[in-house]
């Protein structure tokens, strides 16, 4: 079993931009693994792993296409877009995706400690202006997004195991 903890979203965080004060929802999920893992090989982990395929399928029924081709590009920096997300910012270690609607946040990050390499996984559901709060429906959603976002860093994490 592959162990996923949530941790407080760093301050450091290109995810830290939306704040839980002015209504925004954020998380972050973390898993540690042996020997270092770069930004590049971690994104084509997720992107590629067998429980996120799936969730491609409903974005290409949904006219979002994406190709493990796609996921690479995304991952090497050779293109902005990826099915429905665009890179909003980008660093050595870190990189955020906006959904094309505004409404939703992916962020990955790289993180070396010891011998090993933390990965960290989080998200934003972006409330609208004005707002408060996120909608009603996502509030409702919260604890599974939580388990299914715990469930794609694992996904990740299995991975990575095959790409060694």
């Amino acid at each position: 079993m592959i162990r996923t903890d949530a941790l407080p979203v760093p301050t450091d965080a290109l995810l830290a931009r939306y704040k839980v004060e002015d209504g925004h929802y954020t998380d972050a999920f973390v898993a540690d693994v042996k020997g270092a893992v770069d930004l590049p090989l971690f994104l084509e982990a997720f992107y590629t792993a067998g429980l996120f395929r799936g969730e491609r399928l409903v974005l290409r029924l949904a006219g979002h296409p994406s190709t493990d081709m796609d996921a690479a590009n995304l991952a090497m920096g050779s293109s902005n877009d990826f099915a429905i997300w665009s890179v909003a910012d980008r660093t050595g270690t870190q990189i955020l995706l906006c959904d094309k609607f505004g409404s939703t946040a992916s962020w990955f990050q790289v993180e070396s400690v010891g011998s090993g390499t933390r990965l960290w996984f989080g998200s934003a559901v972006i409330a609208a202006p004005g707002a408060n709060q996120i909608p009603f429906f996502a509030r409702v959603l919260t604890p599974v997004h939580k388990l299914y976002s715990r469930l794609l860093l694992a996904g990740a994490v299995r991975r990575l195991r095959h790409f060694a």
